[in-house]
């Protein structure tokens, strides 16, 4: 059986090759009509696309690269699901690796992309320089995630980590909520989305004019629920009072939820509690938690759009996107 060729698809929808390789790549910027037009033809004829035949046409492997600081986080490997998704919607399959948020890890992600196997990067750093990074992506398009200053030119993508705290915050001072703690804060030096969050948090507490006690930043050794609830629960024993809680993440606020629990303190009649990342547990704990949700896959939409544009050759100024959030309200911090 003939083999159905993109030049089939082209002639039987009456428009040019490019718009059918639009359309199979899943290019944004194609009017819904004309992609119904030609996918109807791809369906009617069809088509497959040759990956075989792209890769030798194009010099191009077809695969793309995800490099997440560890994986074991709920959001990172959600996240990774999103970009396997979205990778495969534009004719990509991903590869994924761990840098366990150590230097040579990143390095190992972004130098030894330059033997062809991929055509570009998107990667999440948290170790390095932006001066390394810089010097380490220069041969792959690479793609930034995240809240770490990045080399100067290159494209970042990323949520308003400082206004998703301010309008947590906020949520919890319109609710009544009168001492606000914040867990999750880094007993060592703080990461820079620490950084931005807790700026937030500030933000949000001087505008409700409250000034911050630091009593109420809860120090966390370890970035997990466990890590969470023995905070809150050194905290609270110590003589600690609050009544609203802006946690880190999820983890941190699944773990405050157990230590309140334990304690015999309500959530959230005594003490309100929100997360951030909505990670897909959220919805289900006792009682389900108020979070902060970017919009995941705007970010992997995003990214992916300012990835491609690189590989086609774009030599744009790096761009910096920030993608929407919304605070998703449930019954561990009702409005």
């Amino acid at each position: 059986m003939k083999r159905v060729t993109l030049q089939d698809v082209a002639d039987h929808a009456g428009v040019s090759m490019k718009t059918v390789s639009n359309v199979v790549r899943n290019y944004r910027h194609v009017s819904p009509a004309m992609r119904a037009r030609v996918q109807a033809a791809i369906d009617e004829l069809g088509y497959r696309p040759d990956v075989r035949g792209r890769n030798l046409a194009t010099g191009r492997s077809g695969m793309l690269a995800l490099a997440f600081p560890d994986l074991r986080r709920p959001y990172f490997a959600e996240l990774a699901h999103t970009f396997a998704r979205v990778s495969v919607a534009r004719g990509y399959r991903l590869l994924l690796e761990e840098t366990g948020a150590d230097p040579d890890g990143e390095r190992a992600a972004l130098r030894d992309r330059d033997a062809g196997l991929v055509d570009g990067l998107i990667v999440h750093p948290q170790a390095l320089s932006a001066a390394e990074l810089s010097e380490l992506s220069q041969d792959t398009p690479v793609v930034f995630l995240g809240e770490d200053e990045q080399p100067a030119g290159a494209d970042q993508v990323a949520i308003d980590n400082v206004a998703a705290a301010d309008d947590a915050v906020t949520h919890l001072v319109r609710a009544g909520r009168t001492r606000i703690g914040f867990l999750g804060h880094e007993t060592g030096a703080l990461s820079r989305t620490s950084q931005l969050r807790l700026e937030g948090f500030r933000r949000g507490l001087e505008r409700a004019g409250r000034p911050l006690e630091e009593t109420l930043l809860i120090d966390r050794d370890e970035g997990d629920a466990v890590g969470g609830e023995h905070a809150l629960a050194a905290a609270l024993d110590g003589g600690l009072e609050v009544d609203g809680l802006v946690c880190r993440d999820d983890l941190a606020a699944v773990g405050a939820l157990r230590a309140l629990r334990l304690r015999g303190i309500s959530v959230p009649q005594e003490v309100a509690v929100v997360g951030w990342d909505d990670i897909e547990l959220t919805a289900s704990t006792v009682p389900s938690l108020t979070t902060v949700a970017p919009d995941v896959d705007a970010l992997a939409e995003r990214a992916l759009d300012l990835l491609v544009e690189r590989i086609d050759g774009s030599d744009a100024p790096g761009r910096n996107v920030t993608v929407p959030y919304q605070l998703v309200v449930r019954e561990s911090a009702p409005g």
